[in-house]
């Protein structure tokens, strides 16, 4: 399976974005992939005021056409479609996701559960649960889940997924890829048996450096001497449509014969983590770094 990785500068308002993202979904189709994956909030360029009233007017409807837009697309070009945008709630809007298959049917809606409360999303409506879909593709049925950027840093986000039965999750992304978020992603893949492919923004995009980057799940092969490494693309900062393939028949045989994952935890022993927040050795951070 390919997903194509768009790695690209919002254009303006919405309307230049919705254009630009039909481009880069095209190229993305000519290149064979069966998903295309933009970053994080695509709708506004991820480009919010300080202000909760302002980030209001910016919403756009679940429904209304911008995203509506990218299911027709996905269904003229037999390509699954990963939008992202800021969506319009009842009450303050929300970082959303939807995934379209390849016949333009909603597969998944997702909104980011851990927001940057640190930040201005704090203005933002928090998602309430991690949800995984049957993606229908040429190669078969793929089960795929999402995260959102922050997510990232929870292990419980990809362990949920892995639980309902994700093979693949899709990161939308909009920060600074360096290599300590890289090897976080790194590592939800590799804790949880499962291919990882986060799209970021390029560089010239604030607080963005591109290095959108794909980890198939496998880390090592019965038969081999030396572990593999994971990553099957990491791109540079420009942007661009960048694809990876993941070999599902690998990763699912890789699944069934190894030990992480579901294979030997023991989730009697962690009630801890079932509790509301404790005191932590350390103070909540109240702005980013």
């Amino acid at each position: 399976m390919k997903i194509a990785l768009l790695q690209i500068l919002p254009a303006g308002g919405e309307e230049e974005n919705r254009k630009k993202g039909e481009e880069y979904c095209r190229r993305a189709k000519a290149a064979g992939a069966d998903i295309a994956l933009f970053p994080e909030m695509w709708s506004c360029g991820y480009r919010l005021p300080a202000d909760p009233e302002r980030i209001r007017k910016l919403g756009v409807s679940y429904g209304g056409m911008f995203v509506r837009s990218f299911a027709r697309l996905a269904r003229e070009l037999q390509m699954a479609v990963g939008i992202t945008f800021l969506e319009n709630s009842a009450l303050l809007p929300k970082n959303s996701f939807c995934l379209y298959d390849r016949f333009g049917r909603e597969v998944l809606h997702y909104s980011k559960v851990h927001t940057c409360d640190f930040d201005v999303e704090r203005y933002l409506t928090p998602g309430d649960d991690f949800s995984v879909c049957d993606l229908d593709t040429a190669e078969g049925t793929v089960k795929v889940g999402a995260m959102i950027c922050y997510d990232r840093e929870f292990p419980e986000s990809a362990r949920i997924l892995m639980l309902k039965g994700a093979e693949v999750i899709l990161v939308p992304n909009a920060c600074p890829l360096e290599i300590n978020r890289l090897s976080a992603l790194r590592t939800r893949a590799y804790e949880n048996m499962l291919a990882v492919a986060a799209c970021n923004y390029p560089a010239g995009q604030p607080d963005c450096n591109g290095h959108s980057a794909v980890f198939d799940g496998v880390a090592w092969l019965r038969g081999e001497a030396c572990a593999r490494d994971m990553c099957v693309l990491e791109a540079p900062e420009g942007e661009g449509a960048y694809v990876a393939e993941i070999d599902l028949g690998m990763l699912r045989r890789y699944r069934r014969s190894e030990a992480m994952g579901n294979a030997y935890r023991r989730p009697d022993r962690y009630g801890q983590l079932l509790s509301q927040k404790v005191e932590a050795p350390f103070l909540r951070a109240d702005k980013r770094g």
